[in-house]
């Protein structure tokens, strides 16, 4: 069974939310979910005070093309990540499903973009990926479904906050959650939906507009 979403992002979203949630309809702006650091430093002998927030690291994986994406395929975009394998019994063809609609929804937009990571680095293969990304219904390169080591999956998918792990008593053999996670163009979480349910695929529809917007 999977665990509960992590105390840390949950938090972070919750209490940003609540500030958010009060905001005019005109100016709203996502929280930044995560934690934080805040650092000092002199500047011709003024003290200036700089907030740093929490960041997608530096990735390399390779997609559906059998072709090396990394990090920067993804400068200057927003996009929604998210982890999965294309034999889950379990959360994962309602989760592509629902994301499915929202690529679709921003398919004339060049400046989102979508991260599919396989947490089944024994079989999903980029041949399999890329016979999966025809049948879901993928027709471009806007949408990646990527493979890497063990090490370098799950690795990653702590840094979006989001649980996943080999398990042999797991539908599947593997356990995951199944959150599309919101990304902007500085690489900061955004925002983070269960992609099981309709009504949180639709408020990360509303959220991304929000976030292509954003001043």
């Amino acid at each position: 069974m999977t665990i509960p979403f992590s105390r840390q992002l949950l938090l972070s979203f919750s209490i940003a939310s609540l500030f958010w949630s009060c905001d005019d309809s005109q100016t709203k702006k996502l929280p930044i979910i995560g934690e934080r650091d805040v650092q000092e430093s002199i500047v011709e002998g003024e003290t200036v005070v700089d907030t740093i927030y929490h960041q997608i690291p530096p990735f390399e994986f390779l997609n559906q093309d059998s072709v090396v994406i990394s990090d920067k395929n993804f400068n200057d975009k927003i996009y929604i990540a998210n982890f999965f394998f294309t034999h889950c019994p379990s959360i994962c063809p309602t989760m592509q499903r629902n994301l499915l609609s929202v690529y679709n929804k921003f398919q004339n937009d060049d400046r989102v973009s979508f991260l599919s990571h396989s947490i089944d680095f024994k079989y999903d293969s980029p041949s399999v990926l890329k016979s999966y990304a025809e049948k879901l219904g993928v027709t471009d390169t806007r949408w990646q479904f990527v493979t890497g080591s063990k090490k370098d999956i799950y690795g990653i998918s702590e840094k979006y906050l989001v649980y996943s792990k080999e398990d042999s008593t797991a539908p599947g053999g593997y356990d995951h959650q199944g959150f599309l996670v919101l990304i902007d163009k500085q690489k900061r979480i955004r925002g983070a939906y269960d992609g099981t349910v309709q009504e949180q695929v639709q408020q990360l529809i509303v959220d991304l507009d929000i976030l292509l917007n954003e001043k």
